[in-house]
């Protein structure tokens, strides 16, 4: 005769065979946890400033690294000029009222410099920082009857500007920066548009300053 399972003993054949199973699971080992690295997140990104440049990274070619050696002040008429072996550089000239001396800087090293004329009370020169504007080798004033400014470097749209002329004690300018000629051709053939002017007023630089 053949057998009928009955519905209990079904179940109950099913409940062992699920209890079996169970604990084959419960046995068996794991697998390793996973290692793989969490994505990284933006929290706490900006909690902390940027720390400042090093030295290192600061722009070298603009740190003053020589003085030309000149005994005295600088008289009127007087120039000096040294150019040899400096490696090339940006160029900087700076310009003091107090000193009444302009002087320029190729990659920190100073290679030339000078006693100036300047401005009157009524026509001063300016303070600030002036880009060189344009150039023009041989150049006449269309305001004061055509008078000559060889080897003009112009710095304002009024007409200011640094320019070659007789320097003498007691002479004086109409708000220009006048320089001896010799001293002016070879500053001007240095010196490319754009170049930073600073006029300054008792402020002179020493070795290790900033041109900026």
């Amino acid at each position: 005769m053949p057998f009928k399972p009955t519905f209990r003993l079904m179940l109950l054949t099913g409940l062992g065979l699920a209890l079996l199973a169970f604990a084959w699971l419960a046995l068996s080992p794991r697998a390793p946890a996973s290692r793989e690295p969490l994505p990284p997140t933006n929290e706490g990104a900006f909690a902390e400033p940027l720390a400042p440049p090093s030295a290192a990274a600061r722009n070298d070619s603009l740190v003053i690294k020589r003085i030309l050696p000149i005994a005295g002040p600088i008289k009127y008429g007087e120039w000096h000029w040294d150019a040899k072996n400096v490696p090339q550089g940006s160029v900087v000239i700076t310009v003091d009222l107090e000193a009444r001396v302009l002087s320029v800087f190729q990659g920190g090293y100073e290679i030339g410099a000078t006693a100036v004329l300047l401005g009157t009370a009524e026509k001063p020169t300016p303070l600030g920082l002036f880009p060189v504007k344009w150039k023009k080798q041989d150049h006449y004033s269309s305001t004061y009857d055509g008078a000559p400014m060889p080897h003009t470097m112009n710095l304002t749209p009024d007409g200011v500007a640094i320019h070659g002329t007789k320097v003498e004690k007691g002479y004086a300018s109409h708000g220009c920066i006048g320089v001896p000629d010799a001293f002016a051709a070879r500053l001007f053939a240095v010196t490319p548009v754009g170049t930073p002017v600073y006029i300054t007023k008792g402020m002179m630089a020493k070795l290790g300053d900033s041109l900026t």
